[in-house]
């Protein structure tokens, strides 16, 4: 497990490309709460956007996760508590006031990035008001 990319996978390196062609500035790999710790892979500081881009495997996509059939119990554990952490980073951010985005590795960057920077946008204006 220690060979598996944590931060500046594939996915990311995409939905962060397209940001970008978009013209939205971004920090990567934030640190947004502290205890417990939690990085978000891109984040929007000042409209207080966290977007996490989720592996299927490791978070357990509905669509394409794999249960292996080798150490069984031991996955099912891990990939169960890695979606408990999500829900409770995703509800320590919101009580925070914070937009929490969530995309599968497997969605397209330019779509993801298109909902992202609306989102952002719209936060920005709110904030202006």
């Amino acid at each position: 497990m220690q060979r598996v990319r944590q931060k500046n996978t594939s996915a990311e390196s995409a939905l962060r490309h397209e940001l970008h062609a978009l013209g939205l500035r971004y920090h990567v790999q934030v640190s947004v709460l502290t205890k417990p710790r939690r990085v978000a892979d891109v984040a929007f500081v000042g409209p207080r956007v966290a977007v996490f881009v989720d592996g299927c495997f490791w978070h357990g996509c509905p669509s394409h996760a794999t249960w292996p059939k080798e150490n069984a119990e031991f996955w099912r554990t891990k990939i169960i508590a890695n979606q408990d952490r999500d829900r409770d980073t995703d509800a320590r951010l919101r009580a925070d006031g914070w937009e929490v985005v969530r995309v599968w590795a497997h969605e397209t960057p330019n779509e993801v990035a298109l909902r992202i920077a609306e989102l952002v946008r719209a936060r920005k204006t709110k904030g202006d008001a």
